[in-house]
């Protein structure tokens, strides 16, 4: 299993030997065009709280519990079982994809049930999933 560390080395690396072209010589701009593309361009405050919500799911242990849970809702002493995880650290990934609101939780008796909280979490989740499944494909 890939460790987070030489997940983020390979994505490192790929990202420093990716070559970007840009434009040989200064040319007229269509300031009609810019507005435009500005007026549809996020926010800043959009963009540092999809930043933050992204960062938050950076995090390799909260995607597989996504992944766990974008197929059926799990008690917590399952999940833990599954990941091979002590129920303390998935409560803490738990709590953090609460917040996030990602996932929300109902208690049966003595155990507490997570799932993803609606489909925009499952749309995204697949959404990922799909896309480097494409970009594996075309390496």
């Amino acid at each position: 299993m890939l460790t987070d560390s030489a997940i983020n080395n390979a994505i490192t690396n790929r990202i420093e030997n990716a070559e970007t072209p840009t434009c040989d010589q200064h040319h007229a701009v269509d300031l009609k065009d810019i507005q435009n593309v500005r007026t549809q361009t996020l926010s800043v405050e959009k963009a540092q709280q999809m930043a933050e919500f992204f960062s938050l799911l950076g995090d390799a242990n909260r995607l597989r519990l996504l992944s766990i849970l974008a197929r059926q809702e799990q008690c917590v002493c399952d999940l833990a079982e599954i990941l091979e995880m002590s129920e303390s650290a998935v409560s803490h990934q738990l709590r953090s994809l609460r917040a996030l609101r990602l996932v929300s939780y109902r208690k049966q008796g003595r155990k507490v049930y997570y799932r993803l909280l609606d489909h925009h979490v499952l749309d995204l989740y697949q959404a990922v999933a799909e896309h480097l499944d494409e970009t594996e494909d075309s390496d």
